[in-house]
Parts: C-alpha cells; structure tokens; sequence
C-alpha cells in the first residue's frame, strides 16, 4: 500500500496539503489518472470556497467540512462555519457519517469471508434464530437492501421510541421478526434492519465486538482514527442542528443510545474518510477483487439492476460513473462520492439534517475539478396534488391529523406547525410544487420528494407516505432548496 507523507499547516479552518509520496510498489491507476493533475489550482480553491459558502448562507445549515482526493492525494481539506456555539468547524472534527458506515461493515465482511469464516451465500439462520425469512435471507442479500426485511428507521426524524436507549438484539426482535416485505431478492428497499442483522453475524463469525474488529481489519492499517457515532452525542463535538420548515435553526436532540450501531455508528474526519475512498479507488487494503465485488450492482430475480452492491451505489449520474453513498443521523448530513474514471474523490460533511448541502457541493466541486457540461434528467408520479395541498393546509396554520401516522403527528407538535406557519407564511403564495425524483419504497412506506416555488425562492419537500392513493403521511419535512 502506498502512503503519503502529509505535510499539514492549519490556517483559518483549513488544512492546506502539501502531498509528497514514499517509495513503494505503485497501486493500480484508473484509466483517467495518468491525465489528471492532482494538486487544485488557486482558481478552483477560490471556486469551491465560494460554493459552499454560498450552500451555507443560502441554506442556514451551520457548518460543512470538505475533503477532496485526487490522484491518492488528499488535495483539500477545509471547514466553514460554526461546529457548535462558540466552536468554530475545523478540519479535524469527527462529523457523524451515519449510513456511510455502511461501506465498512460490507468491507469488513468480505474479509472475513477471505478469512474463511463465513460466506456471502450464508444463510441468516446459520447464526441467528428468530428473524423473519431467516432460512432464505443472505449475508449478501442483507448487505445489498435486497433481503425484504423491514426497514426500522426511514423517517427523517427520530420518532418516539427512539427516546430510549436499544440493543441491536431488541431491534431485530421488533423489526426483524416483523412479515417480510417481499421475497428476498426480488426487490431493492433500504433496510437498516438487514444491516443490524449483518452486524451481529459479523460478531458471531469474526469471534469480537464489532467495531473491535474494525479498528484492526480498517482502521488501523489505513491510519484512520473514527469514533463510535454515540460517544460523540456530547460537548466537545460538532453540534447537530434541525430547523422546521424555514423556523430557527436550532440544536438537535440525538437519540437515544444504540439506535445506529452497524448501520451508521461512525464518526469520522472528512479526510478519514477520503482515505478510505483513497483506498477504495487504488485498491489497497483489501484484494482488487473484493472492492470490484462490493461495489457491483446486486441483480435482481427478474433482471433489474439495483444499482446497488455490498454498502454502496456505483451507477453514472450526470455523464460521470460514481460510487457512493450518502448518511444522515439527527442533526448531520454526509456525503461520500467517488469518480474512478477522473480517480477523485469528494467528501461533504455537516451538521445539519436539512438542506441538500451535501448534494449540491458535492456537484458544484465535481464541476469545478472535472468540468462538464450535461443535462440533469428527472420524473415523478402520483399524489403531487395531494402534497401540494398538504403543504398550503400547514401554511395557513391547518392540520388534519388524519391524513398523517401517529409518528408524524407526534413530529408536528404546536410548536413545530408554528414554525411552518410562520416561516412559509412570509414568503407568498405557492407559484409551484413539482416531482423531484421518483418514487421509492423504503420501510414499508412510499419516498417522494417534491421542489416547492414560491416567486423566487424554492423549498425542497422530502416525504414518506402509506402505500395507496391516500395513504397516510409519515413524514411531510420542509427545508430550503440550492436551487
């Protein structure tokens, strides 16, 4: 494995990277490497200073932290605003990286599985009792999102039962014991429940707590040096804020111990982070073939790709082929992209869980280190008009609580209808409301999301809602939109 000696000077919130490489055995290049010049120019610095001060102003989100490789070289690392009151962000913060965990528990087991302690064609049963379709489900079908098991987290807020602290056994007790939502293998649907599970097989295999096992297989050899998600819900460290529709930003309340655990339970650096990426796109630290497995689209029993393999996406997006992945826990976004044709890597970081910050930084420095110039492509479906009316009914202060679950209308208290009556009230009457994306079955619930114009300023409307016409809402969240 190649390693780089980093010569670090921290000036106002940044750590400007002086990359020198040592002598050793060169790791295999993409294709596009030989072309790619890796040090940013002054121009490009300034560029992406500006983008994502712009994405901050423009969002009210605290604070980002931003990582870019290219070349195996760390390029940038570099944090604006504020980590919490009277913190100033700094590069060397660990933000919570959430589902970005995911990465390294499907990279974990595949070691083991070269270990020759257990494999992906296992079946759950083998090492544990009880969950639903366990005779049938697959290591590998659980690390792909393809095991049917129900999914116990995909709301965008913490919803009451999050307020105590859990075991992972107590979580695949309630959900994973829970029907199945479809045979495994036939559909692709986010599931932290089937990561949970996976995580407790790799205890069972791997014979050590879990993320024992990813200090010495990841963290060490890559010099990498996270926290458990958990430990970092307290002063000293970035602060996760939430903001209700266009309300107050203000602090947000993490859950209850244990709720992340194999499916999002680390913090990290976004230089960490972009190390591992590093890795990832040289293929260090595991065999070639291991990282070429984990990151190949799962195929689904009628022939869809899924494009999603062991803990990552890898598909192309805006002409360019990527891989990665995105998380979110209370309070803190994450996003993890790599570009193996250009051998970048972009790493965004905050501590906010509104916003799309993440996403359109990500996008504006990847057009600023490898200009294009490509059409954005988009589609929608049912029930626009229903959330459109949805939204102008919270707008005039309205809300009918039948049309939402019992978790959402725990999530609307007074308080919060009174920041999205007073926040959206001010900004006129609603001139647009369209489908941002497509729909998506997560959790036992149908994702749509939707962009909201009022004049000149456009929101951003994430929700989750009951199958059906006129299923339920579970999630109705407003936030700003970088459009």
């Amino acid at each position: 494995m190649n390693r780089t000696v980093l010569t670090r000077l921290l000036t106002a919130g940044a750590l400007i990277l002086t990359p020198t490489t040592l002598a050793a055995a060169p790791a295999p290049q993409p294709a596009a490497a030989a072309s790619t010049s890796a040090a940013l120019t002054p121009a490009q610095e300034k560029a992406i200073d500006e983008a994502v001060t712009k994405a901050l102003a423009h969002s009210g989100v605290p604070s980002a932290q931003v990582a870019i490789a290219r070349g195996g070289q760390i390029v940038l690392a570099k944090a604006w605003g504020k980590a919490a009151d009277g913190m100033p962000a700094r590069p060397d913060q660990p933000y919570q990286i959430a589902s970005n965990s995911k990465q390294f528990l499907g990279a974990l087991i595949l070691k083991l599985r070269d270990q020759g302690k257990l494999s992906l064609d296992d079946k759950v049963s083998q090492y544990l009792t009880g969950v639903s379709g366990g005779d049938e489900i697959t290591i590998r079908q659980l690390l792909s999102h393809t095991s049917g098991l129900r999914d116990f987290w995909p709301q965008d807020y913490d919803f009451v039962d999050m307020r105590t602290p859990v075991k992972p056994a107590e979580i695949v007790k309630r959900w994973g014991t829970a029907p199945l939502d479809y045979k495994p293998g036939t559909r692709w649907q986010y599931s932290n429940t089937g990561y949970v599970v996976a995580g407790l097989i790799a205890e069972k295999a791997g014979g050590a707590p879990l993320w024992q096992q990813f200090e010495r297989e990841l963290f060490q050899p890559l010099g990498l040096h996270p926290l458990k998600l958990d430990d970092t819900n307290k002063p000293g460290f970035p602060q996760g804020y939430h903001r209700y529709a266009l309300g107050p930003v203000v602090p947000a309340t993490p859950p209850a111990s244990g709720w992340l655990w194999a499916a999002g339970e680390i913090s990290m650096t976004a230089s960490d982070l972009a190390r591992w990426d590093i890795a990832r796109l040289h293929r260090t630290l595991l065999p070639a073939a291991d990282w070429a497995e984990q990151e190949a689209p799962v195929i689904l029993a009628d022939g869809t790709n899924s494009a999603y393999g062991l803990g990552v996406f890898t598909r192309t997006a805006d002409g360019r082929r990527i891989i990665n992945h995105g998380g979110e826990s209370t309070g803190f976004l994450s996003q993890a992209t790599m570009y193996p044709d250009s051998d970048v890597a972009i790493v965004v970081l905050t501590n906010a869980d509104f916003g799309s910050v993440t996403g359109s930084v990500t996008s504006a420095i990847a057009d600023i280190v490898m200009p294009r110039d490509l059409p954005l492509d988009s589609g929608e479906a049912p029930r626009t008009a229903d959330a459109r009316a949805e939204l102008e009914a919270l707008i005039a202060g309205k809300f009918d609580a039948a049309h939402f679950t019992a978790h959402a209308q725990d999530y609307f208290s007074a308080a919060v209808r009174k920041d999205y009556r007073e926040s959206l009230t001010p900004l006129g009457p609603l001139t647009a409301f369209e489908p941002a994306g497509k729909p998506k079955l997560r959790g036992g619930f149908v994702n749509r999301t939707f962009t909201a114009t009022f004049g000149m300023r456009k929101l951003a409307v994430s929700t989750y809602a009951d199958p059906g016409a006129k299923g339920a809402w579970e999630q109705f969240i407003v936030m700003p939109s970088d459009d």
